[in-house]
């Protein structure tokens, strides 16, 4: 049963759940097992979906609560939370600002599309934090006598992991209804919020596998941190307390390649396996690295034949659209 103070949160309908639950037969037969299936969030809906349209469904939620008119958030130039955001803003009727890291890039391609035909208002940090602007932005807007609702990176706080929460419930239930018992979950890890969603979800619902985070830009202690820090703050958020030391956390950190958006051979490969055995698109940045770790760890024995995986594709097709020229290659 899901979570009663989970339940008493303000939710905004943005997402098509529950998600599907699709084996892959054809790609675990080429890796020599294990059982490998699928936790589809490429398929939220929301202007291509992904995991954070979950996390909006709270977050955006809470705006309206606040009778906020102003969406902001950042993002790298190919974000998929940032791509998500205007999405939920043009549905609940919001304008959106966006803090792009960097400078305007040369073409107008994937996400950065997307966000434009979306109507938001996009912003260059330039050489600056993008949560220094962020933060002037949001000064601006109240001083000009706007209700700004800031949105962190990747919507991970408290509020945002609590989706996660509610996305194991699902799993949960989905699990009972098709007799499936899965030795762990993996997925893409940055941010941490849909982690530490995971991970308290796993908790409150007696999930005994593992929750294996796969990093794709950040060091294994960096993120093990952030993530049990969320974690704690999300089983408050829920009054279910629990203090998460970073040693609980699982994290594998092995697969950073060249640094965060940097496509490498273990990205191209995972991308191709995906496509050309089972149909499946996975981006570079997020799915394609955590399925590259996948695939290393099956190959090397560290997820044994007999195990039975779900790899939990967390969103970011349209990023393929900015890497044709590396993928074609």
């Amino acid at each position: 049963m899901e979570n009663d103070h989970l339940k008493r949160l303000p939710r905004l309908a943005l997402a098509h759940l529950p998600t599907p639950i699709e084996a892959l037969p054809r790609l675990s037969t080429a890796l020599g097992g294990p059982r490998l299936f699928v936790k589809r969030d490429d398929l939220t809906g929301l202007a291509g979906g992904g995991n954070k349209t979950r996390k909006l469904e709270f977050l955006v939620a809470e705006a309206l609560a606040q009778q906020a008119d102003l969406l902001l958030t950042v993002g790298a130039p190919q974000s998929n939370h940032c791509r998500q955001t205007a999405a939920a803003a043009a549905h609940a009727g919001l304008p959106c600002a966006l803090i792009l890291r960097g400078h305007a890039p040369a073409n107008t391609t994937g996400n950065l599309l997307l966000d434009h035909l979306l109507g938001a208002e996009v912003h260059w940090s330039g050489d600056r934090e993008r949560e220094d602007v962020l933060d002037d932005l949001t000064a601006q807007a109240r001083a000009a006598g706007r209700r700004p609702y800031p949105i962190p990176l990747g919507g991970s706080n408290a509020l945002g992991a609590a989706a996660y929460v509610a996305a194991m419930f699902e799993l949960q239930a989905q699990v009972s209804t098709l007799g499936l018992r899965f030795d762990r979950l993996v997925f893409a890890s940055s941010t941490g919020g849909t982690q530490a969603g995971l991970t308290v979800g796993a908790r409150l619902t007696n999930f005994t596998g593992e929750v294996l985070g796969i990093s794709v830009d950040e060091e294994q202690a960096t993120l093990q941190a952030r993530v049990a820090e969320i974690a704690t703050t999300t089983s408050d958020l829920l009054n279910a307390p629990h203090a998460y030391a970073p040693s609980a956390i699982t994290v594998n950190a092995d697969y950073l390649g060249g640094g965060y958006s940097i496509m490498g051979a273990p990205e191209r490969e995972a991308i191709e396996l995906f496509a050309r055995y089972e149909g499946l698109l996975v981006d570079p940045v997020y799915t394609g690295r955590a399925a590259a770790g996948l695939i290393d760890l099956i190959r090397r024995g560290v997820i044994d034949r007999d195990e039975t995986i779900l790899f939990w594709h967390t969103g970011g097709t349209p990023a393929l659209w900015a890497y044709a020229a590396e993928l074609i290659a």
